[in-house]
């Protein structure tokens, strides 16, 4: 167990390393200013300004800036459905596949589209080499871009002394992706592809086994699609067992470059926010509460997943790991990643908005699974989504001013500019929606036949299942827990017809539209009334946001709202289960 804190503790130390310098590096990009890059990719961005006609200096209010978020993301997913509803028809189809059902293309669009990357299919067996590059690997370039370019408005709503404008997003957008994504993601697949990941367009290969029968392998573009889904936190894999096949994630040190790609962003970016209202104070007390809250999810999960559970030590299954420990819980784990690094990967794609997987979340201990479930009741404020988890953490740290200022009888302050009771409705507005979604949707899915009919597992688990499915689309993570299915047999008993309509992918899309786009829109309101208040000098009686006092606090508001939120749904599920002989 030594060897697996080691291996947590060395990555932790690399990333922590790193945040200054990205973020740097990404507060030059939201100002517009000149890095490294920008010779080489500077004719390119002005080419593509002329292209679409953006005039990057033109700044836009909240509402024109929100607007442009609709219309691009709206044409995206006209777009990317069309490509789902076409594929029969498309080149670089080597196995001929033909379209999904049209509530599955509903669902992936959706799901692609909004940054969640939910999978109701299995990529080898479902999609064209072409969907995938020029339909699924497009959407995680710019459905990652669109939330950085939100934060990067708000962060300029905050820090703005006077005026109306948080920025142009037509610029945004080609700026994040020129300079940030692709750069990033074009040197992450070339290491992938050096550890043996794959990227080819030849079609699947038969070979013989050594059991003396034949097995199809199948192939594909793998690695500039894995490096993206990692670095954008998207997190829909090429291949149905997504990071825990060797195609996609080769080996150890393939698993720790997949990991730091989904942090990097997210984690760097509080610090940009430091820099970029001239608190870098600031941008360090949001990392601490962000770290000491993901400490908090790692440590508890490799706990659960060493000691294992009370049936597995009744019935005597517990095993040995390839890293050296014993005793701990291997069902669902790859051997060469261990209790370690399964409990690592669990944490870092749950507290952010990637929901990769390199090991069966289904297969976790009880508490294990709560980990995954508890780090979204949090609306993955912990890191989160690439831009979308710092704006929603953002949303939280106004709660809080919002509280200690009640309790402490001021009017409440936040890097000088008051909040009013515009910016608090608009904050409840951006907190609750999401696990008010997650909540409404699970219960339709649990009470209804139509529901029910997608719950493999019974008892706490089939309920876990239910509720960890809404609640990783209502967070636009992606992740399952693998037994809840989208997609109904038609020629089962009773379901006569079902393949035309699926309840699951149905709601699932509608709940990912919502969650994605309400607390965004909230969070660019928020930013634009803040946008044009004066700054008030700090005093003697402020209360500063910058502190350990205030860190602590922070965490503990976003604490109680999870708690209070869900915490009788985990009770029927993960923590029943938890405390119960079942194995499943």
């Amino acid at each position: 167990m030594a060897q697996g804190w080691a291996q947590i503790v060395v990555f932790l130390l690399v990333l922590t390393a790193l945040v200054p310098l990205v973020g740097t590096y990404l507060a030059r990009v939201f100002r517009g200013e000149r890095v490294f890059l920008s010779p080489v990719i500077g004719p390119v961005e002005r080419f593509a300004y002329r292209v679409m006609r953006v005039r990057p200096e033109e700044g836009q209010d909240w509402k024109a800036y929100a607007r442009s978020i609709v219309v691009f993301s709206l044409v995206s997913w006209l777009a990317l459905y069309l490509l789902l509803r076409t594929q029969g028809i498309q080149p670089l189809n080597p196995e001929g596949f033909g379209s999904g059902p049209w509530n599955l293309s509903f669902n992936t669009a959706s799901s692609f589209v909004t940054n969640t990357n939910w999978q109701y299919y299995g990529g080898e067996t479902t999609l064209s080499y072409f969907v995938q590059m020029v339909g699924l690997t497009v959407q995680n370039f710019v459905s990652a871009a669109v939330g950085i370019a939100v934060l990067a408005a708000v962060i300029r709503g905050f820090a703005a002394r006077s005026g109306a404008a948080l920025g142009n997003f037509w610029s945004d957008l080609i700026r994040i992706n020129l300079y940030v994504l692709l750069p990033i993601a074009f040197v992450a697949a070339l290491v992938l592809v050096s550890q043996g990941v794959i990227q080819t367009l030849d079609g699947s290969t038969t070979f013989n086994t050594l059991a003396g029968g034949t097995q199809t392998l199948a192939l594909g573009p793998v690695a500039s699609q894995e490096a993206i889904k990692e670095l954008g936190t998207n997190g829909g894999g090429f291949f149905n067992v997504n990071s825990a096949y060797p195609f996609e994630n080769a080996n150890s040190f393939t698993n720790m470059v997949e990991l730091l790609l989904i942090l990097i962003v997210p984690a760097s970016l509080t610090y940009t926010f430091g820099r970029m209202v001239g608190n870098r104070r600031q941008g360090w007390a949001l990392y601490a509460a962000m770290m000491a809250m993901f400490l908090v999810a790692v440590g508890v999960v490799y706990a659960a997943e060493q000691h294992g559970s009370p049936a597995q030590h009744h019935a005597g299954v517990l095993t040995h790991a390839f890293d050296g420990s014993t005793g701990g819980n291997m069902e669902g784990k790859e051997q060469r990643f261990g209790i370690a690094e399964s409990s690592l990967w669990t944490a870092v794609t749950t507290v952010t908005s990637c929901g990769a997987v390199n090991a069966a979340l289904d297969s976790l201990t009880g508490i294990g699974g709560l980990v995954p479930l508890a780090n979204m009741g949090t609306g993955e404020v912990v890191f989160g989504g690439v831009g979308s988890g710092l704006y929603y953490m953002l949303l939280f740290v106004l709660l809080t001013v919002f509280i200690a200022g009640l309790m402490v009888g001021r009017t409440p302050e936040f890097l000088g500019k008051k909040i009013e009771s515009r910016e608090v409705k608009l904050v409840l507005v951006g907190v609750l929606v999401t696990p008010l979604l997650a909540l409404f949707a699970t219960a339709l899915a649990v009470a209804s036949p139509d529901g029910t009919q997608s719950i493999y597992n019974h008892g706490p688990q089939g309920f876990s299942e239910s509720l960890y499915a809404y609640m990783s689309q209502a967070n636009n993570n992606g992740s399952a827990f693998a037994g809840y299915t989208g997609f109904v047999q038609p020629n089962a008993p009773g379901n006569a017809g079902a393949e035309a309509f699926s309840f699951a992918n149905l709601l699932g899309g509608l709940v990912m539209i919502l969650a994605r786009f309400l607390p965004m829109i909230a969070a660019l309101a928020v930013a634009g009334s803040l946008a044009g208040k004066r700054i008030a000098p700090a005093g003697a009686g402020t209360f500063r946001a910058d502190s350990p006092t205030f860190v602590v606090l922070l965490i503990g508001v976003v604490a109680i709202v999870a708690a209070l939120t869900f915490f009788p749904a985990f009770l029927l599920g993960p923590v029943v289960q938890g405390l119960t002989d079942q194995l499943f």
